[in-house]
């Protein structure tokens, strides 16, 4: 009976995170009297969707919806179904649709319907699938983060509403195919618009610096390296590779590498789609670090200050939180590598271990990563230089940026703040300061008061006793 009371008082919402290079679903949970606060809602379970981004399937877009549905049935079982019907779905496609999108808006459009279509089929609220601006991406991402951290509000143990005496953290997201850079910032805005969103959250003002640089994601940072790679060696189909470790070697099809918009102006003049590549790795940090450095564009900025391809950005200031690729690239130097980085000269030094080891090296230190292990040597390098040259953080405040996945059992990313934004849950205005506490606490409380009264009245007899005895003495 409890069980059932206690699932009645919890409302659910359902988030799609339908990224380039894979879909993941969570399941948010919290009180169902509390939507309009803050500090009490959590992630209730997530499924990686199996396959590739749901932009993978612009050729067949009724298997993106088809590649949906497991995750979808694992919702289904996770929700009770009671709270089905007034539990909202929402999908949100980053950066891998912004990219067919502009390439081919009518396969986009077939995509996102075919998407949509699955998603009515389950007996949730259905309430959207849309392709989130770069912008969005970040300042969702910037919400999650500190929403979760407590930095805009905090639910006090007494059942009151406080204003944390501490300043929001910045965010870096480094997706797939995109990456994003959100702080607040006291200086002037001087670049287009988007970049300068002010939100009122809870009765406070937050003036916030958002950038979405596409192109510049995990997955398409390495086929842009690998372009430069192979025109560096003329475009020759045996060639070597210096951000891959020496003993490694693998074969791709031309294809693979420049059918991304984010390559596709660097196709050799003759160029052959099914011609196949044969690369080896020779693991020269110096080379791969130039091929990384020659994705950006560093100079000619328009305005008083520039971070790379002529995009103004105030300086960074305050604590950073930096997750998604940012964090498994610096966890596996951590977890892997046994090094630290705690500044930039870490971060360097242990990017040129990974490119100077061997694949037997690296492979003897993480067996079960074999899959991604000859990518961090030109990842290690890309996050090096977009922190360094790129955002400008240096010796005095690198050591601000935290790389971390989650907080508390809630992964770090813009959907929650996406959610929460679509369904009004953080307010613009403060909340009441006295609130009723949940059920949990007022127990305890009870049970505290008892407690005293009892020991109280156990005080007050034993006294009563006492003063009877040297009376009657």
């Amino acid at each position: 009976m409890l069980e059932d009371l206690q699932v009645n008082l919890m409302q659910y919402g359902i988030v799609l995170d339908a990224g380039s290079s894979h879909t993941a679903l969570f399941v948010y949970k919290w009180p169902a009297d509390k939507e309009n606060d803050t500090g009490i809602v959590s992630q209730h379970s997530m499924c990686d969707v199996e396959g590739g981004g749901i932009s993978s399937y612009a050729k067949n877009p009724p298997d993106a919806g088809a590649s949906l549905k497991a995750c979808l049935n694992q919702a289904v079982a996770a929700v009770p179904k009671e709270r089905h019907a007034v539990t909202p779905l929402y999908l949100g496609a980053t950066a891998g649709m912004r990219l067919l999108n502009l390439t081919d808006p009518q396969a986009s459009d077939h995509v996102l319907a075919a998407v949509a279509s699955t998603l009515k089929q389950y007996p949730f609220d259905f309430r959207g699938a849309r392709i989130l601006s770069g912008e969005d991406e970040g300042v969702f991402g910037w919400v999650t983060a500190n929403y979760l951290l407590e930095n805009f509000i905090k639910y006090g143990w007494i059942g009151q509403w406080v204003r944390p005496k501490k300043k929001t953290l910045g965010a870096m997201d480094l997706g797939g195919a995109s990456t994003q850079i959100t702080f607040e910032t006291p200086e002037e805005i001087e670049s287009r618009p988007a970049n300068a969103v002010t939100l009122r959250l809870y009765g406070q003002n937050y003036k916030v610096y958002t950038h979405s640089f596409l192109c510049y994601g995990r997955d398409q940072i390495l086929k842009r390296i690998l372009s430069r790679v192979l025109k560096a060696a003329r475009f020759a189909l045996k060639a070597d590779n210096p951000c891959w470790p020496r003993g490694y070697s693998r074969s791709f099809s031309m294809d693979s590498v420049y059918s991304s918009p984010c390559t596709a102006s660097e196709k050799p003049p003759n160029y052959f789609p099914i011609a196949i590549v044969n690369m080896s790795g020779s693991g020269n940090v110096d080379q791969c670090q130039a091929h990384a450095a020659s994705l950006f564009a560093f100079k000619d900025c328009p305005y008083s200050r520039c971070s790379f391809d002529k995009v103004f950005q105030p300086s960074v200031t305050g604590d950073f939180i930096a997750f998604s690729a940012f964090f498994y690239t610096v966890d596996f130097i951590q977890s892997e590598m046994k090094r630290r980085v705690a500044t930039p000269r870490d971060l360097e030094e242990a990017t040129a271990e990974i490119c100077n080891a061997t694949w037997s090296e690296l492979y003897a230190k993480a067996p079960k990563m074999e899959k991604f292990l000859a990518d961090y040597c030109p990842m290690a390098n890309f996050v090096y230089l977009i922190l360094m040259e790129g955002y400008k953080f240096n010796d005095t405040n690198f050591p601000d940026i935290t790389f971390q996945k989650k907080a508390g059992d809630t992964s770090i990313g813009w959907a929650l703040g996406y959610m929460l934004n679509l369904t009004n849950m953080i307010p613009a205005e403060e909340t009441g300061f006295w609130k009723g506490t949940a059920y949990g606490p007022w127990v305890g409380l009870v049970l505290l008061l008892v407690a005293i009264v009892l020991v109280s009245l156990v005080a007050t007899l034993c006294l009563l006793r006492s003063s009877k005895g040297r009376g009657t003495m």
